[in-house]
């Protein structure tokens, strides 16, 4: 492999002028992709990728039928494997035209310009750079280095399988680091090393055995005036090799180290007298935001307001709380940025993963914050405690903002405060930080329809979205005005130009596929409320599982308490922590209720972990529950009308009244819940109670708020019955 242009690749004639297709382009520096002209093409299957990558690679050579068979499955080919690398090529054929994919000796070739793959744009890229270092001109080196490294797009040949792309990619991946190596070396020769300290501390973390990384950053930390750091740099290293590989770092490495000890003057950078650096960097670790950052006004003002309090105020802390998939973090750190004017002295960010099954130890993320802010490893104390005071006087008189993502809980947090005014920090977590002293709490509740269908319209395109309005509310309605399922149904229609709006309404219509059809590459509103419901103990998993079975808007805690058979306060604690992890909303006291992508997710796990057995009963328990509470009400608004006796007795109580007036007040509170119940809770074993249930509740057909609804009950269970 050439140290700066890249892998090396045989020699091949160059194709004829008649031979070359000049409209195609095509990327392998992240995922395989094709275009004519500015139409990104299908490029097909991984394993039609795969046979499109290994073409690529050959540079206009041809690759024979065995050849191309090994690269995409190895020594363990299915038996159809010729079969299949005739159709991917039939069908790459077709999508590139067919003098830019030929056949040729019993193999295949693709014939284009040089200029048409990205990879080897980058090696002429970076061969111009080596020739510019040779003559002198950094700055233009530097130049061509940072096109070429432009020119990658994530991981080299990302998500294609194969041996040959597996080695490819390695190789790729090896060629990169020397670029930014050779980019690094520049800077640090012109003079930048305190700008490269931040990138090279990150690199070596990334790439721990990576001896050049290491020695590049204890040059730029000695440049920098901070010579025990760069000494520290060494000692790690020596540490991490020893017991990783039981090696002593490499000669040049180790030569560096005394040439510090003894302030070699050679190592000064040219031209430049060496000279202490600020004792404390100032760090920038903020995410980028998103571009189609959308609504949320009155949050934005109120958080930036309380980030941004007058000089004096005590030490603002705020935190966000709502359901996974609600954008806390994508608003953190919208306002984040917007708040950064007011925090000169830097911004820290962290990830506390707190919603997974791992999450971040305050000690360790004391530890990368005290490095970020320019403290040695040497300088930072081992234990909890002392880093935390350690991290509150490095941050003394000095205005930072700490965006504390994904916290698990305040105890968590409570270390990683700063503590003095001046300096502000911003939660997000799936928990109401209600423990937080002093923390402003903050609920972010789902996206208003407006705000709703703006997000959508933004990613999927104003070109398609208004024609299809109606559509596009569905879209919106079906996603439970959840960001982070419009963000992905968005997403999946704007990668695809042949569905309309309304084919992917009609997806996400059927409920029993929605979830499953909200997902998109690595962002899945499934696999976000998985995390909150791994973290559920066993008897608030149950009651999680269980009530989400019961149709309706909400449910009362008598109705739950039936549904679980416990008693209410027991109750009432295992709905209220499952309130405080976001996975239920408090819809008034006393009421409990599921966003709806919850609730068919809370359904889909009672369908996975609960015994048939134990869903039926809690079934029939609620309706038991709804049909002795429904008979009082009617005993007490009828007297002497027989129907009571009529009605089949039930197993579990129901509840009772003091008078007519409650109970009325009770079946009109409870009516949109009852006969929601009653129209989807039909079963063959359910049928006669249901009939009952619904004769009892017959009055509210002379209401014209829920005659419909009633109707609707009454005819399902009239079908039923039949």
């Amino acid at each position: 492999m050439d140290r700066d242009s890249g892998p090396r690749v045989p020699e091949q004639r160059s194709p004829a002028p008649s031979e070359v297709v000049v409209d195609l382009r095509f990327s392998v520096l992240g995922p395989v992709r094709a275009w004519r002209g500015g139409e990104a093409l299908p490029s097909g299957s991984p394993q039609q990728r795969a046979l499109l990558a290994a073409l690529l690679l050959r540079d206009g050579r041809t690759a024979t039928a065995a050849e191309l068979i090994d690269a995409i499955w190895g020594e363990d080919p299915p038996s159809q494997a010729l079969a299949a690398v005739r159709t991917y090529a039939s069908r790459l054929r077709k999508i590139l035209t067919a003098n830019a994919l030929v056949s040729e000796s019993g193999g295949y070739a693709i014939r284009v310009r040089r200029e048409c793959l990205d990879l080897f744009v980058a090696q002429e890229l970076a061969a111009a750079a080596e020739k510019a270092r040779a003559a002198g001109d950094r700055n233009q080196a530097r130049a061509q280095i940072d096109k070429s490294l432009g020119l990658w797009d994530g991981e080299a040949l990302a998500n294609v399988p194969g041996p040959y792309a597996e080695n490819q990619r390695a190789r790729l991946d090896e060629w990169r680091l020397q670029l930014l190596e050779t980019r690094l070396e520049l800077d640090l020769e012109s003079g930048c090393h305190a700008e490269a300290v931040s990138e090279l501390t990150a690199l070596t973390a990334a790439h721990p055995l990576r001896e050049r990384l290491r020695e590049l950053l204890m040059l730029a930390l000695y440049r920098s005036g901070r010579q025990a750091e760069a000494l520290a740099v060494y000692a790690d290293t020596r540490r991490l090799l020893a017991e990783e590989l039981g090696v002593d770092p490499r000669a040049e490495l180790s030569q560096l180290q005394q040439r510090i000890l003894r302030a070699d003057e050679e190592l000064t950078a040219p031209g430049e007298a060496q000279t202490p650096a600020p004792r404390v960097t100032q760090p920038a670790q903020l995410p980028a935001t998103v571009p189609d950052f959308t609504g949320r006004t009155s949050f934005v003002r109120e958080l930036s307001a309380r980030l941004c309090a007058p000089e004096g105020s005590v030490m603002a802390v705020s935190a966000l709380a709502g359901i996974g998939g609600v954008g806390k973090t994508t608003l953190a750190v919208h306002v984040a940025h917007e708040a950064r004017p007011q925090f000169p002295d830097g911004q820290l960010y962290t990830d506390l993963q707190g919603a997974g099954n791992r999450a971040a130890e305050p000690v360790a993320v004391l530890g990368s914050f005290l490095r970020a802010l320019g403290l040695a490893d040497s300088a930072i104390p081992d234990t909890l405690d002392e880093r935390a005071a350690l991290y509150r006087s490095t941050l003394a008189e000095r205005k930072i903002l700490v965006l504390l993502d994904n916290a698990r809980d305040a105890a968590q947090i409570r270390p990683l405060l700063p503590g003095t005014n001046g300096s502000a920090a911003l939660i997000t977590s799936r928990v109401r930080m209600v423990d937080l002293a002093g923390a402003h709490l903050v609920d972010l509740d789902v996206m208003s329809p407006e705000e709703a269908l703006q997000l959508f319209t933004r990613i999927v395109g104003e070109e398609r979205v208004p024609a299809e309005r109606e559509a596009a509310l569905d879209v919106v309605a079906a996603c439970g005005f959840l960001p982070l399922a419009i963000r992905i149904a968005a997403s999946r229609l704007a990668a695809r130009r042949t569905w309309t709006v309304s084919v992917l309404a009609a997806k996400l219509a059927d409920e029993r596929r929605r979830l499953d059809e909200l997902q998109a590459g690595d962002l899945a509103v499934k696999a976000t409320f998985e995390l909150g419901y791994g973290q559920l103990e066993p008897e608030q998993a149950r009651a999680f599982r269980l009530l989400g079975l019961a149709d309706g808007p909400d449910i009362s805690l008598a109705a739950a308490a039936a549904t679980l058979a416990l008693p209410p306060q027991m109750t009432e604690d295992l709905l209220e922590a499952l309130v405080d992890t976001s996975l239920l909303e408090s819809a008034a006291p006393g009421r409990y209720r599921y966003h709806d992508l919850v609730r068919l997710y809370a359904r889909s796990c009672a369908e996975r972990d609960e015994r048939p057995e134990e869903t039926e009963g809690a079934l029939s328990r609620l309706l038991d529950f709804y049909l002795a509470t429904v008979t009082r009400v009617y005993a007490l608004t009828h007297p002497g009308d027989p129907l009571p006796r009529l009605l089949e007795p039930v197993e579990h109580q129901g509840l009772s009244f003091a008078g007519r007036h409650e109970a009325l007040d009770w079946l009109y509170t409870e009516a949109h819940c009852v006969l929601a119940f009653a129209r989807e809770a039909i079963a063959p074993w359910r049928v006669r109670r249901v009939v009952d249930l619904v004769w009892a509740v017959k009055d509210l057909a002379e209401s014209g708020a829920h005659l419909q609804q009633y109707e609707s009950a009454a005819l399902a269970a009239l079908a039923a019955s039949r």
